[in-house]
């Protein structure tokens, strides 16, 4: 088979053309390319098939695992290939290491550290139970995402642009400093006994049902082959992205049991970023599985926040 490699603009990106096995997937192809290439290794590469001028279809994305006999056009000797360059990627687990880490570390500074009396406060500073159980809530809570990137989380995309782990980190980092200021200030006015224990008992409730989600979501993905299947058990019976829903609850429940202003901005954030994911997920799931030709029809579900949403 002799496939042609093209960029978008038309420019052919390997003079002449490759020739691989008839036998050979996408993943040979993305080989070859990059043998050819040396800089575009397999997945900083994004391979479609050509569109007609004119059209407002999608390009088609080669599969990896899938043989490249699937995607000619009758002539299986002959093929045309349009390739994009990605960027410089990172692999997921790296990513979320990364951006968990910062709050994980920077979080106790302000805890256990003179950070106030460099920022100008003298007064003495008297630390109430509050601040030190929201300690040990926030590194919970990081330590658990840092323990599920590793073990838990099966990722659909084994890499993610570079870009992302400073955009990544910039937030995470940020708010993680920016909450940990207010509660662990001299200044700070701890909310009542009661208030305090309802909140973090209902955090910690919403935090293991996160991880219990997220093994569910695991299983669904048991085997490794990957591909969309319809959620199903514990929370998923009833709303679509249940691993958000438990996210932002156990954020509210946090700020509860803290209540900073920092915190709560944290949470609106937070809410609005996963709402929209959640969202596009449900139209997503929505449209793969619409009950045609064969297909299970995709149960009627709350999408993020029952019972707004």
């Amino acid at each position: 088979m002799k496939v042609t490699v093209t960029t978008r603009s038309g420019r052919e990106l390997i003079k002449g053309q490759l020739e691989l096995n008839d036998s050979a997937t996408v993943t040979d192809l993305q080989e070859a390319i990059h043998k050819r290439t040396k800089k575009y290794y397999p997945s900083r590469q994004r391979l479609t098939l050509p569109i007609k001028p004119g059209s407002k279809e999608k390009p088609t994305v080669l599969q990896s695992k899938k043989s490249l006999k699937e995607y000619t056009d009758g002539n299986i000797d002959q093929l045309t290939i349009v390739f994009k360059d990605l960027g410089p990627q990172v692999s997921y687990p790296i990513l979320f290491f990364w951006e968990y880490l910062g709050p994980l570390l920077i979080y106790p500074i302000f805890y256990f550290f003179p950070v106030y009396q460099y920022l100008g406060f003298k007064g003495e500073r008297v630390i109430h139970p509050v601040q030190t159980y929201a300690l040990y809530y926030w590194c919970f809570h990081y330590f658990k995402r840092i323990m599920e990137t590793f073990f838990v989380h099966r990722f659909s995309h084994a890499t993610s642009p570079l870009s992302n782990v400073f955009r990544n980190c910039a937030y995470y980092w940020s708010f993680g400093a920016y909450i940990a200021y207010y509660v662990n200030h001299p200044l700070y006015t701890p909310v009542t006994d009661l208030q305090m224990k309802i909140g973090f008992g209902f955090g910690i409730l919403c935090q293991v049902s996160n991880l219990y989600c997220h093994i569910i979501l695991r299983n669904l993905r048991g085997d490794g082959s990957g591909g969309y299947q319809i959620p199903s058990g514990f929370l998923f019976n009833i709303v679509t992205c249940a691993n958000y829903t438990t996210e932002i609850y156990q954020w509210l429940g946090f700020n509860i049991a803290t209540q900073t202003v920092a915190g709560y901005v944290f949470l609106f954030v937070a809410a609005f970023i996963m709402t929209n994911w959640a969202l596009a997920k449900h139209r997503r799931l929505k449209r793969l599985f619409d009950g045609k030709e064969g297909r299970p029809k995709y149960p009627r579900r709350w999408v993020i926040l029952p019972p707004f949403l």
